[in-house]
């Protein structure tokens, strides 16, 4: 991949987009249901973006099979079961736990992008890849060694969304290589709406929030979701999978911050040790791809047929 076009810091400005989601989510769960938050955030993007949804949508239509089923995937399974399932980890009553999906995707998306888009991990990568494992482990729970039985429940829910999250990055650079990202990132809404609305029909809860939800509904769906997802997608299309996924990590790190400020919240000092070392790791893998005359990880055959 040239130099030039690596844009590894795209995805980490949009993954601190998304760590405002926390502080827009958490007082909705006291209120709605999972299913209906998601939902209501895919109805207020689409209607927000229905002006360019026919071009993505004949986009969608010309793109190859493949293609095709990887928009689907991302739409259904990144996009609406995936967030599903990340609000309702929330709705347990543990704002913490949902964090440890940042420490799986690294690990299940650099297989993914070994196998869809044959990314060759050097052997540079395991220098940021532990530091930036053990960081987001240490920054996600307090007592890192001693996990309570109590957590389980949420921390299957956020596995969950994890998986379905790295395969969207995974699935989401290889649509780029056939489609704008611009078309990509609607198309994940515009299916993710389908997809959602089927799930609050099958789980039988309020299909409308309250209006009093509303105002927070917008924020969340236009930082963490419609301006995040524009930036990450554009990112996206010039840096290799495996790379983005540990860009996506500024997640925790600015949902650690807001934690601590405007939730109220604290930090252990392995938490502390956590973000600290996390950061490190972070920053100094998107000095080294950008400086570095050989990458830690090595971009595929398949490139980005859009740039947009």
């Amino acid at each position: 991949m040239p130099r030039h076009r690596d844009r590894l810091w795209l995805v980490i400005i949009a993954a601190a987009l998304w760590g405002t989601d926390g502080l827009l989510r958490v007082p909705l769960v006291t209120d709605l249901a999972p299913s209906t938050i998601v939902f209501a955030e895919h109805a207020i993007i689409c209607v927000l973006i229905l002006p360019w949804l026919p071009g993505a949508v004949r986009a969608f239509t010309t793109a190859p099979r493949k293609v095709q089923l990887a928009i689907l995937a991302i739409g259904i399974g990144a996009s609406a079961v995936a967030t599903t399932l990340f609000t309702a980890a929330f709705a347990l009553g543990d704002p913490v736990t949902p964090l440890v999906l940042q420490k799986l995707q690294p690990v299940i998306a650099i297989v993914g992008a070994a196998v869809l888009l044959g990314e060759r991990v050097t052997a540079r990568f395991p220098i940021f890849l532990v530091p930036t494992l053990v960081g987001a482990w240490l920054l996600t729970f307090a007592d890192p060694l001693g996990i309570a039985l109590s957590q389980a429940q949420a921390a299957l829910l956020a596995i969950g969304a994890a998986t379905l999250w790295a395969g969207g990055t995974v699935l989401g650079r290889y649509a780029a290589t056939a489609m704008a990202t611009r078309h990509v990132t609607m198309l994940r809404f515009f299916f993710g709406l389908i997809a959602s609305l089927l799930i609050v029909l099958a789980l039988d809860d309020p299909l409308l929030p309250a209006a009093a939800d509303l105002p927070g509904l917008v924020l969340l769906a236009l930082i963490p979701g419609l301006l995040g997802l524009l930036l990450y997608y554009r990112g996206l299309a010039g840096t290799a999978a495996s790379r983005a996924t540990l860009g996506e990590l500024a997640f925790p790190l600015t949902a650690a911050l807001i934690g601590v400020t405007l939730l109220d919240g604290s930090l252990d000092g392995s938490q502390w040790i956590g973000f600290v070392v996390l950061l490190t790791s972070v920053t100094l893998l998107a000095l080294h791809e950008r400086r570095a005359r050989t990458p830690a990880i090595m971009a595929g055959p398949l490139q980005p047929a859009v740039s947009d």
